[in-house]
């Protein structure tokens, strides 16, 4: 299947800007990368009733986190949540990076929005960024009534790495004694970081993520080479993945974690989860979200809300 021709143009754009991939560059210089090829490629945000900067206690120190509210709604209404986590290879993205999508989710959705601006890695190895967002989680959980949200309505979600993060903090809130998580939203997510499905072999040049690019954000991210087989980086290794709520599942084809993520799709269904598996076959990594440049990706965002307003929004009995 050809390559959707505005991804194409993006590709043809990065090549004339001679953009170097990210695994040349420094993590600093690759944040700052990252940071400039967002802004170039997102749709204007959307306006929303309230955004706010708040923090909450983390395993080390305390966490940013931002929250949304969707317009329409009043500040004192109580309204389902969506926890979100931002991709970026661990390494790169903050809270900033991902703010257009988050409004998306909140207005489409009608809920709320936490992000987490969970820490990143190298400075910061496996399994910080799991803790952080477990931990932000588990307080957006505790602290549902202040916050004006329904505890029984709470989803988790991410692309890339934040889709990884999701896949794995809803295999840990099964397992708290905590109210039951509604909905994970992961686009195209990573859920086996041992690299060996073959999309790693078919994706190795041109794009935005390759397979080289991959092995690059995974060297930095883990602490050893033992860490690819722990299930809180790699939750497709999980023994069991019964029990885990409703999930969209969103993988394209021109993305070294393709095939991982459709193989957490089939797991997901094979031990009686409800998924939605949505797959793009002419789509790369990352176009989620670059609606300035490639309309599929507001498409693909309109899919997701949607599929997330319907989870958290159950018809009255």
């Amino acid at each position: 299947m050809p390559l959707d021709p505005d991804a194409e143009t993006l590709l043809a754009m990065m090549r004339a800007a001679g953009r170097p991939p990210f695994d040349t560059l420094t993590p600093d210089e690759a944040r700052q990368a990252f940071r400039d090829g967002r802004a170039a490629t997102q749709p204007e945000p959307q306006d929303v009733a309230d955004v706010r900067d708040v923090s909450c206690p983390g395993p080390v120190s305390d966490l940013m986190l931002r929250a949304y509210r969707p317009l329409g709604s009043s500040a004192h209404e109580t309204l389902p949540a969506l926890v979100y986590f931002h991709g970026g290879g661990w390494l790169l993205g903050d809270l900033d990076s991902h703010d257009v999508a988050c409004r998306h989710y909140a207005n489409r959705a009608g809920c709320r929005v936490i992000s987490v601006d969970y820490r990143m890695a190298p400075e910061h190895k496996f399994p910080a960024a799991v803790d952080d967002c477990a931990a932000a989680t588990r307080w957006v959980l505790t602290q549902a009534r202040t916050l004006g949200i329904d505890s029984r309505r709470v989803a988790v979600g991410g692309d890339s790495a934040g889709g990884n993060l999701a896949a794995v903090v809803a295999l840990m809130a099964r397992d708290w004694d905590l109210p039951p998580l509604a909905f994970q939203l992961l686009v195209y997510p990573a859920t086996d970081l041992a690299m060996t499905h073959a999309s790693y072999q078919r994706v190795t040049d041109g794009l935005m993520l390759t397979s080289t690019t991959m092995a690059w954000f995974i060297e930095h991210y883990l602490r050893r080479p033992q860490d690819r087989c722990d299930w809180r980086a790699s939750p497709l290794r999980a023994a069991d993945l019964s029990g885990l709520p409703r999930a969209l599942v969103l993988t394209c084809f021109y993305d070294p974690l393709c095939d991982e993520g459709i193989a957490y799709a089939r797991r997901l269904e094979s031990e009686g989860v409800r998924v939605t598996h949505l797959h793009f076959s002419d789509q790369l990594h990352g176009f989620v979200g670059q609606g300035r440049m490639i309309r599929a990706g507001n498409m693909a965002l309109d899919i997701a809300s949607a599929l997330l307003r319907n989870a958290l929004w159950p018809p009255a009995e």
